[in-house]
């Protein structure tokens, strides 16, 4: 089999991978779905890789936001906000829900939550009308 036949053959494995990972699911909204989960969890770590480098710059080097409390993290929540545009609390961001996901009888619910806290932190900052319906085309259910 030459080079191209086993890439032809890779491409229709995946594309049969992928087809049966979104079953019954329209194409469209399997995409969106995948994009909205994968952005969502670009601005997770972004988010708490930025919070962690101030702090290992300021010298607390043990110190990682995943591990944060809700509440301590809240001290935090303005100056976060004007600085990135949003805000997300350890709790929800994408590791510590991923990590919590299968003991979460209602993720879907969590994850609604979580999407709607994010655009929310945003209400009457600059980037509210960029964050406003972000997540409106994750269809959770």
């Amino acid at each position: 089999m030459d080079r191209e036949q086993q890439r032809s053959e890779l491409y229709k494995g995946i594309w049969q991978i992928a087809n049966d990972l979104r079953g019954a699911v329209d194409g469209w909204d399997f995409k969106n779905y995948v994009l909205g989960m994968l952005f969502y969890r670009y601005i997770s770590e972004n988010m708490t890789g930025y919070i962690n480098k101030g702090e290992h710059d300021a010298g607390n080097t043990d110190f990682d936001y995943t591990e944060m409390s809700d509440e301590d993290a809240k001290e935090a929540r303005e100056g976060l906000i004007e600085e990135k545009g949003f805000f997300i609390l350890p709790s929800e961001l994408f590791c510590n829900v991923r990590k919590n996901a299968n003991n979460n009888e209602n993720l879907n619910e969590t994850l609604d939550k979580v999407f709607r806290d994010i655009e929310e932190s945003s209400i009457g900052t600059e980037s509210e009308r960029d964050m406003k319906g972000l997540f409106d085309d994750i269809d959770v259910n």
